[in-house]
């Protein structure tokens, strides 16, 4: 590739940052992410652009919130494969990469979000930007019904209210977006349901005692 033969002459081009008035400051790493540049993401990781941490532009987003929010998947995953904790940095606004999925209705992207979030998805899908709004909002209001089941089989929180006291429901694009919303939630609910009963099933039934009468059969 052409980048390694730049980089093995120029080494200090690793990063090189954008200087230009719109550029952000996005480095090499958050322009090959944001167009899914694979081969050049696996050139610049092997290189060591992010051995010192995380890159952040001016507006604090990572490559990672960059490629999912333009859906390159492939990206995505090798950023995720190569660090994880990458997941957890959010932006000025409060975005994490998982919003910015979300936000643009890219499933796959999502999934493999959530595979590698540290710690399991449960906690970053609590997550709320400055207006309060969670990746259950922003699937909602862009009418990306893929997502919700996505999010919610995930753990999301349909009842989560904004700084408007609006919840993900509340930004159904349309009465059959929300119709489907609201089915979803009463499916994740039986689901939830069924597997408590389960439980309280499998924890109950006879108790085995050591000593006394045994009639033969150990239980009392």
């Amino acid at each position: 590739l052409l980048v390694q033969r730049i980089l093995k002459t120029n080494p200090h081009h690793l990063h090189n940052p954008d200087a230009s008035t719109s550029g952000l400051s996005n480095t090499s790493l958050h322009l090959a992410c944001s167009l899914g540049f694979l081969p050049v993401i696996h050139v610049l990781l092997q290189a060591g652009h992010e051995k010192d941490g995380v890159s952040l532009n001016e507006d604090h987003q990572t490559p990672l919130m960059l490629a999912s929010s333009a859906g390159h998947y492939e990206s995505v995953h090798a950023l995720c494969d190569a660090m994880p904790s990458c997941i957890l940095k959010r932006d000025i606004r409060g975005r994490d990469a998982i919003m910015e999925a979300s936000r643009g209705g890219h499933d796959t992207c999502l999934q493999i979000l959530l595979t590698f979030a540290p710690g399991g998805p449960e906690e970053l899908l609590k997550n709320a930007d400055v207006d309060g709004n969670t990746a259950l909002h922003f699937a909602s209001s862009n009418g990306h019904l893929k997502l919700l089941r996505t999010l919610l089989a995930a753990g999301a929180d349909s009842e989560r209210r904004n700084i408007w006291s609006w919840t993900p429901i509340s930004y159904s694009a349309t009465v059959q977006a929300e119709v489907y919303f609201k089915g979803l939630v009463a499916e994740v609910e039986r689901r939830r349901a069924a597997r408590r009963e389960a439980q309280e099933r499998g924890t109950g039934g006879a108790v085995r005692l050591v000593g006394g009468e045994d009639d033969g059969s150990g239980t009392y």
